[in-house]
């Protein structure tokens, strides 16, 4: 690159973890802690992404009760997960929750623990029993993730950006990254590379993701040979858009609510029975397709970004659950909302249950890169229950950085090549990416949330081909790296959403938190996941995943 656009190469490690969230700080310490040169590049601040997102209250982690429940959890997911999930994966995944909930602990951080454990509230989303259930709070996980971090000498690159995957003979050896403070690029070469960049709900205008979790690290390990799989399984959320927009709305609260049309009527009054409809809500944040309370999500789907008003009718005789109790404080004291202010919900996207398909050990099956967090897929299927997510970023970011540790000591032992960078982003660049992204989300929202059918689908995919061929036509030789890194970040992101909608056209039937208006009902001969990977074309394809790799 030529100037400002001069592409840097002064930075080696051992492992690169990208992203710095839960799963990527403990892929970070757990790589450094095996021996790895370890850097953690993020975009935003570290201890960012979705895993501290300032709407919510605080963040669940649940696991099992005791050694002997671990069977009986992963029963639990593998039913919600309705066919989705891979079993030897989930089996896995819960017998390493307990050993990441201790290591947690010996960082130095402070869970929060129930005082009432064994109130209904406490039952995990989709599960039908009281777990293990722990709350991780952002002061004391960042208190001693810092301090054991720079015990560690692990690099911290912020705000750095993932521009792309730097391949070398099919293996990665390293990536390029965007400096935002000094509007550089930074080729960094390392022996493995670990991706913990969140899930995908910057595709969508209205979203419950810290505005850091971009969805174009999935892409790029796309391009890169990977597969991805459950991407039709994104969690619609319900949230407040008054008086204050993008806070997690509590589901817990549903069994003692009315909702409101616009005119002030029931917004459930042809619902044959609300008020069953909206307590069975009550047990569960995600929409669902399998459920009863789905009734309630479509009505809010219905009402559009207007929303629906929450009027809530307490019996004053009986002592609000705790739960419900922490979040109405958190509301009043952290957001300024009071009880009985007027409350208008509505769908957000939230967390996908889909992403980067990987095995036991956080491998893509791609040599030298590996992921873990909500980049992922297949631990989780077509429902999650609520608090995995958490665990999951624990258990497999400990697994990718150890994963990744043991792969750069056998790079460093075979080779010293230095890394050669795509020539894609060496000046090219688009001027008005905005106005693209801002198309590509409204595309995605309008036709991807709650309510899916062949038409919006056909529609958005179409849409979604004018705009990439549109973004191709602007690009443009500039001396603006800003706009390089735009070009790079659009392109992807339109990879991406174009692979979702794949996914979700495809899929001709309703399953957990995929539904069809045109196929309503769950179909047993598509009960199995669908894997995504790009055509000889460069387009992405959905197919049936057959097999573990």
């Amino acid at each position: 690159m030529r100037g400002s656009m001069r592409l840097n190469r002064s930075k080696h490690f051992d492992v690169l973890v990208v992203g710095s969230g839960i799963a990527g700080t403990m892929a970070a310490l757990s790589a450094a802690r095996a021996g790895a040169r370890t850097a953690i590049a993020s975009l935003g601040p570290l201890f960012s992404g979705s895993s501290f997102y300032p709407g919510t209250w605080g963040l669940g982690l649940i696991g099992p009760e005791s050694p002997s429940d671990e069977a009986d959890l992963a029963k639990q997911i593998l039913d919600v997960g309705c066919g989705m999930t891979d079993p030897a994966l989930v089996a896995s995944f819960v017998g390493g929750i307990s050993s990441g909930i201790e290591q947690l602990e010996a960082l130095g951080v402070t869970l929060k623990e129930p005082k009432r454990a064994q109130e209904r509230e406490f039952v995990p989303c989709f599960d039908r029993k009281h777990r293990l259930w722990r709350g991780i709070e952002r002061a004391p996980f960042e208190r001693a993730a810092a301090a054991e971090l720079a015990r560690l000498n692990i690099d911290v690159l912020s705000p750095w950006e993932l521009i792309d995957l730097v391949m070398q003979e099919g293996t990665a050896t390293g990536a390029v990254l965007f400096d935002h403070a000094t509007r550089s690029f930074e080729l960094v070469a390392c022996g493995a590379v670990v991706l913990a960049t969140g899930g995908y709900g910057g595709l969508f205008e209205r979203r419950l993701t810290a505005d850091d979790v971009q969805g174009t690290a999935q892409a790029l390990a796309l391009r890169s040979g990977c597969t991805l799989v459950n991407l039709e399984f994104m969690q619609m959320m319900p949230g407040l858009v008054r008086p204050k927009s993008g806070i997690v709305f509590n589901e817990k609260t549903f069994r003692f609510a009315q909702l409101l049309d616009a005119e002030g009527r029931d917004a459930l009054r042809e619902v044959a029975d609300a008020r069953f409809a909206l307590e069975a809500r009550s047990g569960h944040g995600p929409f669902t397709a399998r459920l009863a309370s789905r009734d309630v999500d479509l009505a809010l789907a219905n009402a559009g970004p207007r929303g629906l008003t929450v009027r809530y009718r307490f019996d004053g005789a009986s002592p609000l659950p705790e739960f419900v109790r922490t979040y109405f404080d958190w509301l009043k004291r952290d957001r300024g909302i009071q009880i009985d202010d007027e409350l208008v919900i509505a769908p957000y996207a939230h967390a996908a249950n889909g992403g980067i398909l990987i095995d036991e050990h956080a491998a893509t099956g791609v040599d030298g890169l590996y992921a873990c967090g909500e980049a992922t897929g297949g631990m989780h299927g077509a429902d999650r229950i609520g608090g995995l997510s958490s665990a999951n970023g624990i258990v497999f970011g400990l697994r990718a950085g150890a994963s990744a540790a043991s792969r750069a000591a056998r790079a460093n032992a075979q080779s010293n090549r230095q890394p050669q960078a795509h020539a894609a982003f060496e000046g090219i660049g688009i001027e008005h990416g905005s106005d693209i992204r801002a198309a590509l989300r409204r595309i995605m929202t309008e036709s991807c949330m709650i309510v899916r059918s062949e038409d919006g689908l056909s529609a958005a995919q179409e849409a979604l081909e004018n705009l990439a061929a549109q973004t191709e036509s602007a690009k443009r030789r500039t001396e603006d790296p800003r706009q390089v890194a735009e070009a790079a970040r659009i392109t992807a992101q339109l990879t991406l959403a174009r692979s979702i909608v794949e996914a979700a056209r495809t899929r001709t039937e309703s399953r957990g938190a995929h539904y069809r208006l045109d196929f309503p009902a769950s179909d047993p001969a598509q009960a199995r996941p669908l894997a995504v990977s790009l055509g000889s074309n460069g387009s992405p394809a959905a197919r049936p995943l057959r097999q573990r790799r």
